[in-house]
């Protein structure tokens, strides 16, 4: 019985190896940045991603070292629909389908309202608030958004009643609707962009 027992184990072969999820995938990244007041060194993140990971039930957004997050939410762009989304470890990133999750690092882990059909998408956007002294800080009477964006294509839009001095960057300035100045580019380098932007507040 345990010959045969043994033959049959080498006949079926190793057991099946769990599913994993499909690594994550995104395109179409845009990111808007949108300074808030100066004594705050708070700034709100606009980000507009497409994942594009077939079958994937979760898509992952770090939470970047260093800043502070808050006033977190998550939008369905195809719907309008409010998304349900934690934030989560880099240990319970790589439990729940994002492999590669670097340690010591929260992410938003948002539940996608369908799988990601084959050769399809799910168009996302991730609205929230970092605190980060810093990436945003006052330099005399002048502000300073200084950062390293990996985002290839960026806006950077300056508090209501400032005035654009020095940009690294080769950028399209635009004032928009309400009057305030944003700062435009597509980054076409490999590298991240080390953007620093300066300003300083219109006379009265």
């Amino acid at each position: 019985m345990l010959l045969l027992s043994l033959a049959l184990l080498l006949l079926a072969g190793p057991a099946p190896e769990a599913a994993r999820p499909p690594a994550q995938m995104q395109a179409d990244e845009y990111t808007r940045y949108e300074l808030l007041g100066p004594e705050t060194s708070q700034f709100r993140v606009v980000y507009d991603v497409t994942a594009t990971s077939a079958g994937a039930t979760h898509y992952f957004n770090p939470i970047r070292k260093g800043s502070e997050a808050s006033r977190e939410s998550v939008t369905d762009r195809m719907s309008g629909d409010a998304l349900k989304f934690e934030i989560v470890s880099a240990e319970e990133a790589r439990r729940t389908g994002l492999a590669d999750a670097e340690a010591d690092t929260q992410y938003i882990r948002v539940r996608l309202p369908r799988p990601v059909p084959a050769g399809g998408q799910v168009r996302l956007r991730i609205d929230k608030t970092y605190r980060d002294p810093a990436s945003y800080l006052r330099e005399g009477d002048e502000i300073a958004f200084v950062r390293s964006l990996g985002i290839k294509r960026n806006t950077i839009v300056l508090p209501a009643g400032y005035e654009l001095l020095r940009c690294n960057v080769p950028s399209q300035v635009l004032t928009e609707p309400g009057g305030r100045i944003a700062v435009s580019f597509v980054n076409s380098n490999p590298e991240q962009a080390a953007l620093s932007i300066r300003a300083r507040r219109l006379p009265q």
